[in-house]
């Protein structure tokens, strides 16, 4: 193979902007439920028309190349970008003749385990920002397969339970004969055999700023007797892992530097090698950092390793250099790092970051964040919203670290375009609860908070969204049953063009407040991916609400009874109230002891016209026969409560007390006709 190939600009990894995504409004069917919510069938949506710096980035080191016909690594930057939260989704899109920037938006756990799914030609798939986990599985590139990045994804556990696993070939990336891929930012681990596999001639590969634990053999380059594969890899945090750190056999050129190598003393996993120059392989080992790996640089008779400005510290057996390699100038231009800085850098820096997968450009967005550990600009999320500032005219995102945040938020009218984000790898990892009740006295001796003022958080401001977090009320029934009102909100909002994706909100009593700014304002409110966990009227409120791909959980009352209602609008007549779509209703309650709604007349008001529509959902046995009652003398008969095509035990056919919708009806009450012209974009 000659060496006179043509240069390509070197980019290094950055940071990226925050935070967004594009959003599916069509249909889905069954829902897998568990403590991620993962919808089937939903369709990908496009995103908009400014793509954002990740969704163009090119790679650096030997993937940036012209060769073989491939003018560097770009992936599917020329093609669609849509978004896929389900395996069959993912491997649409990922298969397909036509190149496509495919954001996984959630986990995907791929069934049967073991399966990687065939990526072909000019993809980039990519986490959006840490949600996106393939789980039980991976990606395979196979012969000629070629511009490919596979970025911000955590790939993980498919591990079967035997160490040194021969049975189970079930690798996070593995590439057989593919050229011109990028693997950057990756959190891979706990898989049945390799983390990465660069098999058989696979060559411009870079491999960067990824993070591979918890492995037996971590990353294997080779399997073929021909000197071809040409490869960079740069700014790894390999930890944990017991061999091939990487193991490259007959490579051309490899080019290693600013990888940090960690054996942590006491763990179960001890290191056999850390990088290993095999066969006709001719490296390059540049300000890499090696801690307590054993054998940290081993090197075959045939092989070389050209050693500079490595760091070893605690470690112990062979360390070894030899031979001459070549000049990685000659191919592309990098900068260095210093070697004793790579252990911070890269345990701040590798693996999934927030900024990535998104669709905020530095135009559209500012980030705010919180942390309650102080390494934030904010402790907490009130002093965030605080800094907002007021009538503020593009998107602020308020980036939440994990934590539990025991306080009151309020986003005042004054503060639109605000987007709360929790950035842990789950919904669960940021929580902000509080636990006021209606009838909790004020500290200032002014009364009590009433329903609405006991809201953990307040939304007040329209183009409001929140993603990735919990928002609780946790107020104790049983230990206040002396408080006059129980009722607990968790999230109220009462603005327009509110986005909630990827969120749990969970109470006892009138958890989810679906407002409006006024009987005469509209208040749309799109949740979606989202738990919505309660008992009595715990959806509620006038606003022109939909309910799409969601989990609505069941909770038992404070004394251990089942009794409830999942629905209490209060709709304004002529206007579209509650509306539950391709969802499932479940909770560990008895069956036949909940009602879908009751028409609430906020304040004895006649005028109102309450709604609640569910269709194209599962309901447990939990839902009673009878589905709709009356409430405080208003009987729901007199109101809008209907059902279409809902599945599951608690489904019923149609007669007087249970009305369906027809057809013709149906079709008017689609998700759309509820947000009237609004079509939600998470950002």
């Amino acid at each position: 193979m000659s060496e006179h190939r043509s240069r390509a600009r070197h980019r290094r990894s950055g940071k990226f902007l925050a935070v967004g995504l594009p959003l599916a409004l069509t249909t889905a069917g069954t829902l897998v439920h568990g403590t991620d919510l993962v919808p089937q069938q939903a369709s990908a949506a496009t995103a908009t028309a400014a793509a954002p710096a990740w969704a163009t980035a090119t790679a650096d080191g030997f993937a940036s190349v012209d060769a073989l016909g491939q003018n560097g690594t770009y992936g599917g930057r020329d093609g669609r970008t849509v978004t896929v939260r389900t395996q069959a989704e993912l491997e649409k899109y990922a298969t397909a003749a036509e190149p496509y920037v495919i954001v996984v938006a959630g986990t995907i756990t791929m069934n049967p385990v073991g399966k990687e799914i065939k990526v072909a030609s000019d993809k980039t798939v990519v986490g959006s920002g840490t949600s996106g986990h393939i789980v039980g599985g991976g990606f395979f590139l196979g012969q000629g397969v070629h511009n490919v990045i596979i970025r911000n994804l955590t790939i993980r556990d498919a591990h079967q339970g035997v160490w040194n696993d021969k049975e189970h070939d079930f690798d996070a990336v593995q590439m057989d004969g593919a050229h011109h891929v990028w693997i950057d930012h990756n959190d891979l681990r706990n898989m049945a055999d390799g983390l990465i596999d660069v098999r058989k001639d696979s060559t411009y590969v870079t491999v960067s700023w990824n993070e591979m634990s918890h492995n037996n053999k971590t990353f294997g380059i080779g399997w073929t007797e021909n000197v071809l594969t040409d490869i960079t890899i740069h700014h790894n945090w390999i930890r944990e892992t017991e061999q091939r750190n990487p193991s490259t056999d007959n490579c051309a050129h490899a080019h290693l530097y600013n990888n940090f190598l960690e054996d942590v003393p006491g763990t179960d996993i001890d290191s056999s090698y850390g990088n290993y120059s095999r066969g006709g392989t001719r490296m390059v080992l540049e300000n890499s950092y090696f801690q307590g790996m054993r054998n940290p640089v081993i090197k075959d008779a045939t092989a070389t390793v050209v050693q500079r400005g490595n760091v070893f510290s605690g470690t112990s057996g062979r360390n070894e250099s030899g031979g001459t390699a070549f000049d990685p100038k000659a191919y592309y231009a990098y900068t260095l790092d210093k070697a004793a800085d790579v252990p911070a850098l890269l345990k701040s820096g590798a693996g999934p970051q927030s900024s990535i997968g998104t669709t905020m450009t530095s135009a559209e967005a500012t980030t705010l964040t919180v942390a309650k550990d102080g390494s934030g600009q904010y402790r907490t999320v009130q002093a965030a919203v605080n800094a907002v500032p007021a009538n503020n005219a593009s998107r602020v995102v308020i980036s939440i670290e994990p934590g539990t945040y025991r306080e009151t938020v309020k986003v005042p009218s004054n503060k639109p375009h605000v987007t709360f984000q929790g950035t842990g790898g789950s919904r669960k990892d940021t929580v902000i609860v509080y636990d006021n009740a209606a009838g909790t006295p004020k500290p200032d001796g002014s009364g009590t908070y009433g329903t609405s003022g006991s809201a953990t958080v307040a939304v007040e401001a329209g183009d409001f969204q929140a993603r990735n977090l919990t928002i609780s009320n946790d107020f104790d029934e049983g230990a206040n049953q002396s408080l006059s009102g129980h009722q607990a909100v968790a999230l109220r909002t009462a603005a327009d063009k509110v986005l909630l994706d990827g969120v749990i909100v969970e109470g006892d009593q009138d958890t989810l407040l679906l407002d409006t700014a006024a009987k005469d304002k509209l208040g749309r409110v799109y949740v979606t991916n989202s738990y919505v966990i309660g008992n009595v009227d715990f959806i509620f409120g006038r606003a022109t609400a939909v309910i799409d791909r969601s989990v609505i959980t069941l909770k038992k009352r404070w004394n251990g009874t089942s009794a409830g209602y999942v629905t209490a609008p209060s709709t304004a007549a002529n206007r579209k109230g509650i509306l539950i779509a391709n969802s499932a209703v479940n909770g560990d309650v008895s069956d036949r002891t909940f009602h879908l709604g009751r028409p609430w007349h906020a304040g004895g008001d006649a005028s109102l016209d309450p709604q609640t529509t569910v269709r194209n959902t599962t309901l447990s046995a939990a839902i009673r026969t009878t589905p709709w009652t009356d409430m405080s003398g208003f009987s729901w008969k007199d109101d809008r409560f209907a059902e279409y095509r809902n599945t599951g035990a608690g489904a019923g056919s149609a007669n007087s007390d249970r009305p369906h919708l027809t057809d013709a009806q149906a079709a008017d009450q689609e998700i759309a006709d509820w947000l009237a012209g609004w079509t939600p974009s998470a950002s």
